[in-house]
């Protein structure tokens, strides 16, 4: 089963994910097939805080791909930023 969910990058007390998507018995940090965007919950100024290719991400959840709680929440702020309109799929 091929799940979206986040991968951990960065330094200690300075998170920083990539949004993959992966096999679900991959480890979190592990083999992935494809990265979608990633998310900087720390970003200060004028950083980016989140980047996410939707139409991938709605793409790889048509193709049967599970999102996480957290990455459904990110893909939907990305929509509302980019002005997509939701579909009920991906809710």
């Amino acid at each position: 089963m091929v799940t979206i969910r986040l991968s951990r990058q960065g330094s200690k007390k300075h998170p920083f994910y990539q949004i993959t998507v992966a096999e679900r018995s991959a480890g979190r940090d592990g083999r992935f097939v494809e990265r979608l965007g990633f998310y900087n919950p720390v970003a200060r100024g004028g950083d980016e805080r989140l980047r996410v290719d939707v139409e991938r991400a709605e793409y790889w959840i048509s193709q049967g791909a599970k999102p996480s709680e957290r990455v459904k929440q990110l893909i939907g702020q990305a929509r509302r930023s980019a002005g997509t309109p939701a579909t009920a799929e991906a809710q």
